[in-house]
């Protein structure tokens, strides 16, 4: 049988690079100089052979920009010029540059969920200028995969397969027929109306509340949005975003819809349209501590229906302890009620110690071996004959066996990560600097503790590389470190 698919001595790669943010504490991607060197070292291994390079989705993060829609429309070129062209960035798509102007390089760009206006023709023909200077070559070497189906190649006669992994996630399942659908517009030089696309459970989450949380809290996006006692640590931080309660149990609704239509993004079965989306309730939103700290105004199992007549007043102003507005009615001013109330009564640090205790309730969060709902998922969705299947998405490094001698990894990310031990979390007293840095808010702060005996901030950034030795196909799950000297340490081979 004629083999279709591209093949390649050595594959590597990365993903989830959130490259975005106008202002400095916005922007989670911190190791910048280490990824263009990371870049630049990738591009001079295995010099007589072919190596490609796998930006595995996420690459950058419109969502971080500063505009008022879900996806960037009209603008999108603007948006993705302002990201590539902005400092600290700029030197990653430098060495992206210098890297598809070597012969038998190959760079290939995935989509993720915080990226889909990659999917853009308008936007995919500026960034391949903006790589390859228009040399026809160069041009050549610049691949997208946008249709949520992953990319696919060989290493030897290994079969590789490369998907981002939200196409299995409720709370960020793009519906990619919806989304040619505004390409092939947007070509036709017709407008898209932002009203027309209907953003996900994950998108809204971020556009709607943790960019407004952000304004203080710099790091709120380095927690899991879509953790529900994440949900839990926001309202403790700052109880005034009891208000938005009311958007916020629609959205983990429209995750519970999204758990019916995901099973179909890797798969070919039929596509079904978005149904009404259910009631949720206020137990599928909250953790127990904070939930046990509101008993007797809320009933864990009264439904939204029950709770949300009217109440839907936001205000401009997130001060922690601000009054809300004498306009807010329902859920709202039953959360704040007895949020502030409970928090005043054992002091706001042990009331998000307790909140984060519910976020870390059985954590796996770091285990290499864990098998995650993504794992589960992707892992169901394909194939028997893919002998390497790599993920990103979850921000998470994994290296799993998988039957018949094939392999599972998730390449992690670039960003910076927040880490919470039993140890930090065992009293008031041990939790205190961490709380001190946390309500501090800036990304400086976080940093800060880097050199600390057990810091906040894990620097980890990952790789993975399937390539040839010894006549055999193997993979590696890396982490690199180093600026100007890129250093790799392999902690999984399979």
């Amino acid at each position: 049988m004629t083999n279709t698919y591209p093949q390649y001595d050595e594959v590597h790669v990365i993903s989830d690079l959130h490259m975005g943010g106008v202002e400095a504490d916005f922007q989670i991607l911190k190791q910048t100089t280490r990824l263009a060197n990371f870049i630049r070292w990738v591009s001079n291994e295995k010099p007589d052979g072919n190596v490609a390079l796998v930006l595995n989705g996420d690459v950058i993060d419109t969502l971080a920009e500063n505009t008022n829609n879900y996806v960037a429309v009209d603008n999108a070129v603007e948006v993705v010029e302002g990201i590539i062209n902005r400092e600290p960035f700029k030197q990653i798509w430098d060495a992206l540059a210098e890297f598809v102007h070597k012969a038998n390089r190959t760079l290939v760009i995935v989509i993720g969920n915080h990226d889909i206006e990659m999917a853009f023709p308008q936007v995919q023909n500026f960034v391949v200028s903006r790589l390859s200077a228009d040399n026809l070559e160069a041009r050549a070497r610049i691949e997208f995969s946008t249709m949520g189906a992953g990319y696919i190649c060989l290493v030897g006669d290994a079969k590789v397969f490369c998907t981002h992994g939200n196409e299995v996630d409720p709370w960020n399942f793009l519906r990619y027929e919806d989304l040619s659908k505004a390409a092939r517009r947007l070509n036709s030089s017709r407008s898209l109306d932002p009203k027309d696309w209907e953003p996900n459970a994950g998108t809204k989450m971020v556009k709607d509340v943790m960019n407004l949380v952000k304004r203080k809290y710099k790091w709120i996006d380095l927690l899991k949005p879509e953790a529900q006692a994440a949900v839990g640590v926001l309202l403790v931080l700052d109880p005034a975003q009891a208000d938005k309660i009311g958007k916020l149990m629609p959205i983990v609704g429209r995750k519970l819809t999204g758990d019916k239509q995901v099973n179909q993004r890797l798969s070919a079965d039929g596509y079904s349209a978005a149904e009404e989306e259910p009631s949720t309730d206020v137990g599928q939103l909250l953790g127990k501590n904070v939930l046990q700290s509101m008993k007797g105004g809320i009933d864990s199992g009264t439904s939204i229906d029950d709770l949300l007549l009217g109440t839907e007043t936001s205000f401009e102003t997130y001060d922690t302890f601000q009054e809300p507005s004498t306009e807010m009615l329902g859920t709202g001013q039953v959360i704040w009620d007895r949020l502030t109330g409970w928090i005043r009564g054992i002091g706001k640090d042990e009331a998000l110690r307790r909140a984060l205790l519910d976020w870390l309730e059985g954590d796996e969060t770091f285990d290499r071996n864990n098998e995650d709902d993504t794992f589960k998922e992707v892992t169901a969705s394909i194939g028997g004959s893919l002998d390497f299947i790599i993920t990103g998405h979850t921000h998470l490094d994994r290296s799993i066996p998988l039957p018949g001698g094939r392999h599972y990894f998730n390449c992690g990310t670039w960003i910076r990560l927040l880490r919470f031990t039993s140890e930090m979390l065992k009293d008031t007293d041990s939790f205190k600097p961490y709380f001190d840095v946390l309500e501090n808010g800036s990304m400086q702060a976080i940093d800060e503790t880097a050199g600390w005996e057990d810091p906040l901030l894990l620097d980890q950034t990952s790789a993975v590389c399937i390539k040839i030795k010894d006549n055999k196909v193997i993979g590696e799950l890396a982490h690199i470190g180093g600026e100007t000297d890129i250093t790799r340490t392999v902690v999984e081979t399979s």
